[in-house]
């Protein structure tokens, strides 16, 4: 299928990779989150007297991503952050739930003491109004055993094969994992990650994206060769193409993407940034399936996530 013709289900029935769909939290008090800077090898430090603006310089930046999904034809769907407490990651809501063709909504255990209070049931209960929601499944007890899975930043979920990639860190633990995939019907994959400076991945988002008919994954980052090959085998299997991103790129955020579609086409959406880092060879490629739909997110990068991560695909079925 090209890019331009009208949009069909894919294998699987009505489920879909992609949705045209979404819910992005618009940041009170942004900043990089001290918490979390000791395994974010993409994350930068910021002065005091720095807070306010970043702070401002982020609410503009998330307010343009916003206009620029709405005009592409993608439904968003905007919740304010909330003053108290603060939370400095919270435009980053992918982490603490996710949504499913069943009806269901996933909460999970998050790392940082500092992002727990980011998850919200008004949030939950917004998504009603417009989506039929037939449970919800709270994981998030688990964070007080020390055992977390941080949504689809730990999950980078193929919902047609139904396959639930993860690399192994303390944000993805593997019991949690493993009782997401039988609670949801996945199957997981595992493997284990490391980032230039020799530090576990700290979410498997930032070096893989699942699209309809591609994959970009950074296989310099799996060390272990074996691993390596069984993730490429089972994305070639489910019939992938697969773009292999190069570890600068990923610290360019060129891993961080996420597949979108409107009524005529498909997008990847991911960072200014990112799109610049990807070669000729590989936009290519990529522009066989989908349309680039580059944001600009300087500062929202400096807290360790990128376009994907700001973005809940929302998979319920619509009232």
């Amino acid at each position: 299928m090209t890019r331009t013709e009208t949009l069909a289900a894919e294998p699987g029935g009505d489920i879909q990779q992609s949705t045209d769909a979404v819910l992005m939290i618009r940041p009170h008090r942004f900043h990089p989150n001290p918490e979390t800077a000791a395994d974010n090898a993409f994350q930068k430090a910021i002065d005091a007297g720095e807070l306010d603006g970043v702070s401002l310089a982020a609410q503009r930046e998330f307010d343009l991503a916003v206009k620029t999904l709405r005009d592409a034809g993608v439904t968003v769907h905007v919740v304010n952050d909330t003053a108290t407490p603060e939370k400095p990651d919270a435009v980053f809501p992918n982490n603490w739930f996710s949504t499913h063709h069943d009806g269901r909504v996933a909460l999970y255990p998050m790392y940082s003491a500092a992002r727990r209070p980011e998850r919200r049931h008004d949030v939950i209960e917004e998504l009603r109004k417009h989506y039929q929601i037939t449970g919800v499944v709270d994981y998030s007890a688990s964070e007080g055993e020390g055992r977390c899975l941080e949504g689809t930043g730990s999950l980078v979920l193929d919902h047609v094969n139904k396959l639930a990639y993860a690399s192994l860190s303390h944000r993805t633990h593997p019991e949690v994992l493993e009782k997401f995939c039988a609670d949801f019907g996945y199957e997981p994959v595992k493997f284990c990650s490391t980032s230039e400076d020799g530090r576990p991945v700290y979410h498997t988002n930032v070096m893989m994206c699942i699209a309809s008919e591609f994959a970009l994954v950074a296989f310099d980052l799996i060390p272990d060769e074996a691993e390596r090959a069984a993730v490429r085998k089972r994305l070639e299997r489910t019939g992938k193409m697969v773009i292999d991103l190069a570890p600068r790129q990923i610290t360019q955020f060129a891993g961080n993407a996420i597949e979108l579609h409107n009524a005529r086409e498909k997008l990847l959406v991911l960072s200014a940034r990112a799109a610049a880092a990807l070669h000729a060879e590989q936009r290519a490629q990529i522009e066989r399936f989908a349309r680039l739909l580059p944001l600009t997110l300087p500062t929202v990068e400096l807290a360790g996530g990128s376009a994907r991560c700001m973005i809940a695909t929302i998979h319920l079925p619509s009232r």
